[in-house]
């Protein structure tokens, strides 16, 4: 079977997906790929540390309040109701996030962790947690997103100088200890003051020019008195803008950013996106969507990722909606159907460049979703088949593998010997002789990059390849009538 070097390098814009928030629980990984095709560049877990608090690490929600009352506001409670942060030096790496963190990076995706963390930690706890995440790869760290707000903890406890103060020290202490990990940070506001500044820009000056990235959180429509009241016309606790004027103020942001950073460009992304359902209907909300998706390449040109908030929601924010009657099962909304559209659009597409021939045994290179080395198998079609499966010889089993087949994208877990491929071709089917590609790459098997490995394994994986997969490719029945 021939093989060809292959390269897998950025898209023009990024999908990120956020997976499991106050508002649902996380989806593994498995569920994901089977449900939406293809897997994102990376995926954003959402968690907190408050390690000084009595009561910690309990979830936020499952804590008395401070003054024996009920609350009336998603932020009511003691700290960020996020899922506890279980590493530092208080916990240590086999709880969470790190098992989702293993889950999202074995499936060939990068982690972006937001982490809100009460700015009153020590340096060591800090030092701890770069520690912590070091083996994830080319991780991404956004800390205490939405700083220009007033409803996480930490800005109730400190000043906006303080919780820009916090970010810079927690940066510093990452480039030192972690510098392969970048740090995103969330202050963007596309209404200007009257000064033509985002709010509280001049507290964030020195964490805009220290971040690694610069985000922002846009909801086009959004009910944030949920799950404490129903957003009904007239409401004051629900909003709906238009797509133009919120793909506007992307570049209105950028440009702040820019000019708080002597114009040195870095990547700017939109870190939580959605229209709520519980404002625009199901119909509405899928086709708002769809709209945004198509214009934001054109329009903004300055955001190069975006991460849709969240897969499955217990609220209206998720392509699934958690049954109340069974947390594990999602029903589908008609966002579902259109954000499987958006991610086989050409520019949210990852870059795939074909190298010279390849030999065995081979070495891939997995650096993650944006940079990596892999196989590319020209494979010749006569005509649809009725069986088409991968086959991996006993050297060779043991790999952890994603493969890609005409846009449709599987995992390999080790241990498995077989891939089924014949879903490639359920709603593709094909009328002709067709050559198409089976392309193949290698993220780490256990989530984590390997010391083992030498210089750089911090930001590379390597995994050896004895041979090339064995196609079965049959184009009749094993049994007709």
């Amino acid at each position: 079977m021939q093989a060809f070097h292959l390269h897998m390098g950025p898209a023009q814009v990024a999908l990120d997906l956020s997976d499991g928030s106050e508002r649902g629980e996380y989806v593994d990984q498995d569920y994901l790929l089977q449900t939406l095709g293809r897997p994102h560049r990376a995926v954003n877990l959402m968690y907190c540390y408050y390690p000084l608090d009595g009561g910690w690490p309990a979830r936020a929600s499952t804590l008395p309040l401070p003054d024996g009352g009920k609350a009336g506001f998603a932020w009511d409670y003691a700290y960020d109701d996020y899922f506890p942060y279980r590493g530092g030096l208080e916990g240590d790496t086999s709880g969470e996030p790190f098992a989702q963190m293993r889950d999202v990076r074995r499936h060939g995706q990068d982690v972006i962790l937001t982490l809100t963390v009460d700015c009153a930690v020590s340096d060591e706890q800090l030092e701890k947690i770069a520690e912590d995440l070091r083996p994830f790869g080319r991780l991404m760290l956004r800390i205490n997103h939405e700083a220009t707000g007033n409803w996480f903890a930490f800005n109730k406890r400190y000043t906006y100088q303080q919780v820009a103060d916090f970010y810079v020290r927690f940066h510093n202490i990452i480039k030192k200890r972690a510098p392969h990990i970048r740090t995103i940070l969330c202050v963007g506001e596309d209404k200007p003051g009257k000064d033509g500044k985002m709010p509280y820009e001049d507290e964030f000056a020195e964490a805009i020019a220290a971040a690694d990235m610069w985000s922002t959180d846009t909801y086009v429509a959004l009910h944030w008195g949920w799950p404490f009241d129903i957003a009904e016309p007239g409401g004051s606790t629900h909003k709906r803008t238009g797509n133009g004027g919120t793909l506007k103020g992307f570049n209105y942001e950028y440009e702040r950013f820019m000019a708080r950073s002597d114009r040195r460009s870095r990547p700017f992304v939109i870190s939580e996106f959605n229209a709520d359902g519980d404002v625009t209907g199901p119909y509405e909300q899928a086709e708002q969507l769809m709209e945004f998706y198509y214009r934001l390449p054109n329009e903004a040109p300055c955001v190069t990722g975006v991460t849709f908030y969240q897969f499955r929601d217990r609220g209206r924010l998720g392509l699934e909606t958690e049954d109340p009657n069974n947390p594990g099962v999602g029903v589908a909304q008609p966002a579902l159907g259109m954000y499987r559209d958006v991610l086989n659009m050409a520019p949210y597409l990852p870059a795939m460049e074909r190298g010279g021939a390849a030999s065995f045994p081979a070495k891939l290179r997995w650096g993650g979703s944006e940079d990596a080395d892999g196989l590319a198998f020209p494979v010749t079609f006569k005509k649809d088949p009725v069986f088409c499966e991968a086959a991996f010889g006993e050297e060779d089993i043991n790999l952890n593998l994603m493969l890609e087949l005409n846009g449709k994208w599987f995992y390999k877990r080790p241990g498995v010997q077989t891939v089924d491929l014949m879903p490639v071709f359920y709603k593709k089917r094909l009328s002709a002789e067709t050559e198409l590609t089976l392309r193949m790459f290698a993220p780490p098997p256990d989530g984590v990059n390997d010391p083992a490995q030498g210089e750089g394994w911090e930001e590379n994986y390597y995994t050896p390849v004895k041979a090339p997969p064995q196609m079965r490719i049959r184009y009749a029945p094993a049994m007709s009538l």
